[in-house]
């Protein structure tokens, strides 16, 4: 596990009352997080988890039907005003492509979230999936 994300994580522990998180994180008990309009992974954002991925060592997925498939969990705190105010990728052993995918949930949520199905009080999933050639 990087050290960022090591950190995120410890963070998180410690304020664990606060935050509402508890450790190991229950991904499949998170509520997916609302879109309004469901973000579209493009082919440019794949190609460059590729490149990262071989360019970092990280391990490679097998095929699935002659395509790499990546996907990656994310869980997201949002603030009282429905913006993000944390993303904690699950780890797959590529950090710069778990910071990447964080990142992104985080853009794809801006101005994006259906208010009526939004607790700005808790933690959702996001997932992202990746896949190329």
């Amino acid at each position: 596990m990087n050290s960022a994300i090591a950190f995120l994580v410890a963070a998180a522990a410690q304020q664990g009352g606060m935050l509402g998180l508890t450790l190991p994180i229950d991904w499949e008990g998170m509520t997916p997080l609302p879109y309004h309009n469901q973000p579209v992974v493009t082919t440019q954002m794949s190609q460059f988890v590729a490149k990262e991925m071989a360019f970092s060592k990280c391990p490679m997925p097998r095929r699935q039907n002659g395509k790499r498939v990546v996907s990656l969990d994310i869980a997201v705190l949002l603030s009282e005003d429905g913006s993000v105010r944390a993303t904690i990728p699950r780890a797959i052993n590529c950090s710069s492509v778990e910071q990447y995918s964080a990142g992104l949930v985080s853009t794809f949520a801006r101005n994006n979230l259906d208010p009526a199905k939004v607790d700005p009080s808790g933690w959702y999933r996001a997932t992202v999936t990746y896949e190329w050639q």
